[in-house]
């Protein structure tokens, strides 16, 4: 098998990012357990076949519970790597607040990575504030129903997944991602109110950041200063690859996972 293979079997759990849902890991997934390990990937709330929509899910733990469900039920003496692409980077974040004696190393795929310094919502915020209105492109942006919740719903649109996303996708890739991309949201409200990452808690999970070079939606000047922005044990990097790695180029992005587990986990 690969050189990356070890005896040991390691269990990973990849936590999909932004509209997306578990669909998007489907060239990973047989990588990793063809190299002997376990894989678990899910749809959050709202996401991929998740039966609810959107508008039912106020809040980011609302958002996140069906990985803290699924971390809940994972025996005390087991540990997991966890790996979350783009907003998934908060989803895992949360998941290390609360459990984390329940996993051996946390991997940010160019995901949004949080300290224990600022709100939750920081990270966000601090790209959103670099891209301008137009930079969106046809990214639809709507209110909730219900007026008492401030939340925005997004969904992002063909011209944007095609140039930002996917642009080093295959055709394939593309169209699957319009099919199935569904609206999400940033719930920067509730991350605004909710409490900062602790440094007893988050702050003990080791951490790796995956830098994609050729993403344009979280650019890698961006990935560089969230890693600045909150140090990590370790920083590797996957060439010539678009926000969508694991679709992209699933083989290097394999690769890379299997050495931060073997050395890390």
């Amino acid at each position: 098998m690969s050189e990356s293979t070890c005896d040991e079997q390691k269990h990973f759990v990849l936590v999909h990012g932004l509209c997306h849902g578990a669909w998007c890991w489907f060239k990973l997934k047989p990588l990793l357990e063809a190299a002997g390990h376990r894989v678990s990937a899910f749809d959050l709330s709202a996401s991929g076949t998740n039966i609810k929509s959107i508008q039912q899910v106020t809040t980011f733990s609302d958002y996140t519970m069906p990985l803290l469900d699924f971390m809940a039920t994972i025996p005390p003496e087991e540990k997991v790597v966890l790996v979350g692409h783009s907003l998934g980077g908060l989803n895992i974040a949360l998941a290390m607040e609360q459990f984390p004696e329940k996993v051996s190393v946390a991997v940010f795929l160019t995901a949004f990575m949080p300290d224990t310094v600022h709100k939750p919502s920081y990270v966000i915020e601090q790209l959103n504030a670099t891209i301008p209105e137009e930079g969106w492109l046809d990214t639809q942006f709507l209110p909730y129903d219900d007026e008492n919740v401030p939340n925005q719903t997004i969904l992002l649109g063909p011209n944007m997944l095609s140039s930002k996303l996917y642009q080093l996708c295959s055709i394939q890739d593309l169209e699957l991602g319009k099919i199935l991309v569904r609206p999400g949201s940033l719930f920067v409200n509730d991350l605004q109110n909710s409490n900062e990452f602790t440094k007893e808690r988050y702050g003990i999970v080791k951490r790796v950041f995956v830098l994609c070079d050729e993403d344009k939606l979280i650019n890698e000047d961006f990935q560089k200063w969230m890693i600045e922005n909150s140090p990590v044990v370790e920083t590797k990097e996957v060439k010539g690859v678009d926000h969508m790695a694991m679709l992209s180029d699933p083989k290097q992005l394999s690769v890379c996972l299997l050495d931060i587990a073997v050395r890390l986990a």
